[in-house]
């Protein structure tokens, strides 16, 4: 166990990498219950979120999700968010464990002048995930929700093993996969219910290690990581999430349209993927080298149980970070570890 934003955690059930090609090849299931969930509803809902978020939420059809980011006004990233419109006027955002306050108080800082209420809902929902190719299956065989029907990024209320859940076809691990949010008072039956549905299909709980060696090879963003305040959207290489043509002011919209000029006249450094050419594991923070140059710095990085070698997400100048560029290596303590430059995702699942 660890502490994770004030949460005790699991760190692993039994072996990280068991647990990480469970995922891979049959399903694994996470209690995510420590991410942060502010309903906003009310007429002006939609309009609020349009303002204070960089996406277009008033685009979203009720029962879809989308990925988008919360920014300061000077165009940093302050989290990034999955946006469910739970119904015309109500819409469920969901924030990292250790932003999720932060959020509630822009949020409800900007809803200033809107027809619309801010709630903190994070002691409302209890958050369970299965993920992996045999998660549809084991599901199904625990609710008559149309799977089939549900969409990538899409949710629909219904029950599961009985219990009332949002079933949303969203996740973090690069495979198919639901995230079930549930009353607190029905997870551990939800959790007990999914362990003995899966007992034939491979259902291993996951903890925290594997969660974050999984969304490393997806070439998923983290928090704190990838993406930080001295970042804006473009910074970062997710500028297609920040919607210019939305109607309306929204909360940095100059200062990225700024940043975004600043990107085309002169790129900033990219987010590149990097194959460890031997063993040596690199980490956050490790400087990426080349020609005796620094060029670049690791934001994450770890041993790939599905690639059986070391792997690291890291910004380079961008004249540096086409696949294949040669001669860049990563500082490990001193020494120049030979590193191939790769286009992420790491891995990419079979559809």
């Amino acid at each position: 166990m660890t502490d994770f934003a004030g949460w005790d955690m699991p760190l692993r059930y039994g072996s990280e990498r068991d647990e990480h090609t469970a995922v891979r090849t049959k399903a694994g299931l996470f209690d995510l219950s420590h991410m942060g969930e502010i309903t906003v509803t009310g007429p002006q809902a939609a309009a609020l979120l349009d303002f204070a978020l960089v996406g277009n939420i008033g685009g979203v059809k009720p029962g879809r999700a989308r990925y988008t980011m919360i920014c300061r006004a000077d165009g940093g990233i302050l989290d990034d968010l999955i946006v469910y419109r739970l119904a015309e006027t109500e819409y469920m955002v969901v924030a990292n464990a250790s932003n999720a306050q932060v959020v509630l108080d822009a949020l409800a800082e900007r809803s200033a002048g809107f027809d619309a209420e801010v709630r903190d809902d994070r002691d409302a929902y209890a958050l369970i995930a299965v993920q992996g190719p045999e998660s549809p299956g084991i599901l199904k065989s625990l609710t008559d929700a149309d799977l089939d029907g549900l969409k990538y990024y899409a949710g629909l209320p219904g029950t599961v093993a009985g219990v009332p859940a949002l079933i949303a076809r969203t996740g973090y691990t690069g495979e198919d996969g639901f995230e079930l949010f549930v009353k607190p008072e029905h997870a551990v039956e939800l959790w007990q219910a999914l362990t003995k549905a899966g007992e034939g299909a491979g259902l291993v709980p996951c903890g925290l290690s594997c969660r974050d060696t999984l969304r490393l090879e997806a070439g998923m963003p983290l928090y704190g990581h990838e993406l930080s305040t001295s970042l804006t959207p473009f910074d970062a290489g997710l500028g297609r999430v920040v919607k210019f043509e939305k109607e309306g002011d929204f909360v940095g919209r100059e200062a990225l349209r700024e940043a975004a000029a600043r990107a085309e006249q002169n790129p900033p450094r990219v987010l590149v993927g990097l194959v460890a050419e031997g063993r040596r594991v690199p980490r956050a923070g490790y400087a990426v080298v080349s020609g005796g140059e620094v060029i670049g710095e690791v934001t994450s990085g770890a041993p790939s149980p599905t690639l059986g070698k070391p792997i690291a997400m890291a910004y380079v100048d961008a004249v540096h970070a086409a696949p294949g560029t040669p001669g860049v290596a990563v500082d490990i303590r001193g020494s120049h570890e030979p590193y191939e430059v790769v286009a992420l995702p790491f891995y990419k699942r079979q559809k």
